[in-house]
């Protein structure tokens, strides 16, 4: 008979997964950043690309103190993200709306992980991981000031470009 999954098996997943997304979110930064018009939102993007490493290797010592190796399980909901970003960048290539396309794609992307590491949080706390917690805790701000970040560059000049133009 299988065993009974555990609150601990499920962080564990889970930590598997947001681990293969922050790897696949490496990956995307760059060409997200080439692809940008704006030097300000190309900025943003290699600004979080640098954060992502220190997350991923976060998330490393995540995977330690549960005793487990650090490895990735497939994430759809972010292959799913990255897809549409790849999207607007070979459909609206050139075109003034790119940026604001871009930027509304790396936002998805910051929602799925301000809601993957408030979770991970939580149930890190709720199984008495308090360095987790602590880990976790940090990027979890990151992504909620990157997302901030995002909001006033699109506010503030990214989404007027699109329309001006």
């Amino acid at each position: 008979m299988a065993k009974e999954k555990t609150l601990q098996d499920l962080f564990h997943d889970t930590l598997k997964d947001i681990y293969f997304a922050e790897k696949k979110i490496l990956t995307a930064l760059p060409k997200m950043a080439k692809a940008a018009n704006s030097d300000e939102l190309r900025a943003a993007f290699e600004k979080h690309e640098a954060e992502t490493e220190d997350q991923v290797e976060r998330l490393e010592q995540v995977f330690r103190i549960i005793d487990e190796t650090p490895k990735g399980k497939t994430c759809d909901a972010i292959m799913g993200l990255i897809e549409e970003g790849q999207e607007i960048m070979k459909e609206y290539k050139g075109a003034p709306a790119l940026d604001a396309g871009l930027l509304a794609a790396a936002q998805a992307v910051e929602h799925y992980e301000i809601s993957r590491y408030g979770t991970l949080k939580t149930w890190a706390q709720e199984l008495g991981l308090n360095q987790a917690v602590k880990l976790l805790d940090q990027t979890l701000t990151e992504e909620k000031e990157t997302d901030e970040s995002l909001t006033e560059l699109a506010e503030s000049l990214v989404n007027q470009q699109a329309e001006a133009a």
